[in-house]
């Protein structure tokens, strides 16, 4: 599980854009992008220059990595995965980070945020296919069905991410079912299905230099 020990409101501010890390907050007027969309740090507002070809591509492999709350070594893992699969390679990474159970249970509205999502699975309050699973890496497959424990469907968490939920509308991909506290994985998602503002080629073509 990725852990930050900085303000994650910094993140944003370094990637340029919303990365959506705090849930509601990042949806209302005390989203501290909103009011500063600068670069942190001191010299934050006087950074100029273009950027070169290399920054480009490693600004989008760390704004993908702090989207979807992966460190490292574990992303470079992913993507060794999406080069050995068939198909194209930055659909194939965006693909394995979809399905990872934590932005499942977020993408379905069980929590408000991924970091939450993480804690909440790591703290065993879900079950795949009736299973209890801690892992928030967990990749869950087309068919998985994914609820809330009986003993956590109560949770104010989990309460409060299906009330702020009601009325969006889920991913094609996805079913939900919030009275019984469960989501169903129906398919893989393809890359159009997938609102991650990212452009995968860019991390492809850093990892290939």
């Amino acid at each position: 599980m990725a852990n930050t020990a900085q303000a994650v409101c910094r993140l944003c501010r370094r990637e340029g854009g919303k990365l959506f890390l705090k849930g509601e907050r990042c949806y209302s007027r005390k989203c501290a992008f909103e009011r500063r969309s600068y670069a942190p740090g001191q010299h934050g507002q006087s950074v100029t220059g273009k950027v070169k070809e290399y920054g480009l591509q490693l600004r989008a492999k760390q704004k993908m990595r702090r989207i979807y709350g992966v460190r490292e070594r574990q992303f470079k893992l992913y993507m060794d995965e999406a080069v050995r699969q068939p198909g194209v390679t930055g659909e194939n990474l965006m693909q394995q980070l979809e399905i990872r159970l934590d932005n499942v249970i977020y993408r379905l509205g069980l929590a408000v945020s991924r970091a939450q999502a993480r804690e909440l699975v790591s703290h065993g309050h879900f079950t795949v296919n009736g299973r209890k699973v801690n892992t928030p890496s967990f990749q869950v497959k087309p068919g998985y069905v994914i609820e809330v424990k009986e003993a956590s469907r109560s949770l104010q968490p989990i309460t409060a991410a299906i009330d702020s939920s009601a009325g969006v509308r889920l991913p094609a991909w996805l079913e939900a079912d919030y009275e019984k506290r469960q989501g169903k994985v129906t398919k893989i998602p393809a890359r159009e299905e997938i609102d991650t503002q990212v452009e995968e080629t860019l991390i492809v073509e850093f990892y290939s230099r």
